[in-house]
């Protein structure tokens, strides 16, 4: 697969992970019911399987291992602290303080990882 068609679905993707998980976090701060719909359900999980394998392509397309570049382990590492978070937010936060808590720490991890991405530096340039 060409590397710009590649990095575009990546891209794209990204981008509608987090409109989605930020319109799903609004409407947790809103108790909407919004929430309970089949596709705000599923629609997330099928988007994030293509950032996935997209991430996974690119890394290999670029013949970077996130074991041998610092950068791209901390995206690694970054986004298993997302998925953690967002699991805590949109499922398993026992009270809406903490699962409210939980998406804005998310959030921020994201940006992390956003930044991380675009400096291609786990400390974003900062020594």
């Amino acid at each position: 697969m060409d590397y710009a068609l590649l990095k575009m679905i990546h891209v794209g993707s990204v981008i509608l992970s987090f409109s989605l998980f930020f319109l799903r976090g609004i409407w947790l701060i809103q108790d909407s019911e919004n929430l309970n719909q089949r596709w705000v359900k599923i629609l997330p999980h099928i988007n994030d399987t293509v950032l996935l394998i997209s991430a996974i392509l690119l890394a290999t397309a670029i013949q970077q291992n996130p074991l041998e570049h610092t950068w791209l382990a901390a995206k690694v590492s970054g986004l298993l602290v997302y998925i953690g978070l967002g699991m805590v937010a949109m499922r398993f936060g026992k009270t809406r303080k903490t699962r409210i808590t939980a998406w804005i720490a998310a959030l921020c991890v994201f940006a992390y990882i956003v930044l991380v991405a675009l400096t291609k530096s786990p400390t974003l340039g900062i020594s």
